[in-house]
């Protein structure tokens, strides 16, 4: 985003986020942040200190340097959260922009709190009449207090299924499970990221995406044309098929579908993305199969480096990188400013 953004519009201030939680003034060097398969970029503590405004009376960003001295950064117009997981993706720093009045790019609170976990996502998809997996919802201390009542739940489904922590992203924590003795060990991977597990049916069908853009001036959600995941040599479409370019997934954009399929499909992204109450974006993955198309989930902050589906879509909709993410960042001041 830092390469593709329009210099010539925006005046860029990268705020880093380090482990410890500490917000860091960046170098606006897109270099830094490439994705080595053999070094992921890590935001540094480099002593610099963000503040961010202390009530909706200003927007001025100011930076504690290292030594001590305090810079303003200006006002601020908008803030764009490119952010996974927790804290980022899940409504909390909406949350806090929200509180100090500024505006930012994307879902609020609720939409992205709803996208972020998958048992709710389900649930209120399924209110909308919209399909989605069968599923079971489980807490650590729900399965150790009744291991039949969940293993009977559980088998229920039938193999294979998928394990996955309710609020994480990138497939991370996720395993697929094809015997019942594997399960256990699922359940530990997938409880070191969150204290709620999903237990998925797995769908037999294509794996397609495309991305959803919040109407203007009224209008209603724009959907772009679909791309699909082709996996052929991997157990499914994991963290590092998705950022790394790992070998065995293929991504088709445009997707084949008939024209029916595909505005069947965009129908029914639209409806996912109301049925949220999602503003701004949204990336919505299906499967297709034999009888329609079921939701797998709504992704609220969907990735956007080179390989990522979201803005592959919209490139063959129309809209290049640069253009995408300035209807985005227009978008957001529009709604900032009602």
């Amino acid at each position: 985003m830092l390469r593709a953004i329009d210099r010539e519009r925006y005046e860029v201030i990268p705020v880093g986020i380090t482990r410890e939680g500490a917000f860091v003034l960046e170098t606006d060097d897109p270099e830094r942040f490439g994705l080595d398969p053999e070094h992921l970029p890590e935001v540094a503590d480099n002593g610099t200190r963000v503040r961010w405004p202390e009530s909706s009376a200003s927007r001025e960003l100011t930076v504690v340097a290292a030594d001590g001295e305090v810079a303003s950064l200006g006002d601020v117009d908008l803030v764009f959260p490119i952010l996974h997981g927790r804290f980022g993706e899940d409504g909390t720093i909406q949350g806090m922009f929200e509180l100090i009045g500024l505006p930012y790019v994307g879902n609020g609170v609720l939409a992205s709190a709803i996208g972020m976990d998958k048992h709710f996502t389900k649930t209120v998809l399924e209110g909308a009449g919209i399909e989605v997996a069968p599923w079971v919802t489980v807490t650590r201390a729900g399965w150790d207090a009744d291991p039949e009542l969940w293993t009977r739940r559980t088998h229920a489904l039938g193999l294979p299924v998928f394990v996955k922590p309710a609020r994480a992203g990138s497939s991370v924590g996720v395993t697929k499970v094809s015997e019942w003795t594997e399960l256990e060990a699922a359940l530990d991977v997938a409880f070191a990221e969150d204290r709620t597990v999903l237990i998925e049916a797995a769908v037999v069908g294509r794996e397609i995406e495309c991305g959803v853009l919040e109407g203007r001036d009224g209008e209603g959600a724009r959907v772009s044309v679909a791309g699909e995941v082709v996996v052929s040599g991997r157990e499914f479409y994991d963290f590092e098929a998705k950022y790394l370019d790992a070998p065995g997934v293929e991504l088709i954009c445009p997707a084949e579908l008939g024209d029916g399929e595909l505005f069947e499909l965009q129908r029914i992204a639209r409806r996912a993305f109301e049925a949220i109450g999602a503003e701004g974006l949204a990336r919505v993955d299906v499967f297709l199969t034999g009888e329609g198309f079921v939701v797998n989930e709504i992704n609220t902050m969907p990735g956007f480096t080179p390989i990522s589906m979201f803005p592959t879509c919209w490139l063959n909709s129309g809209l290049d990188y640069p253009e995408l993410i300035t209807e985005l960042i227009e978008v957001g001041r529009t709604r900032g400013s009602r």
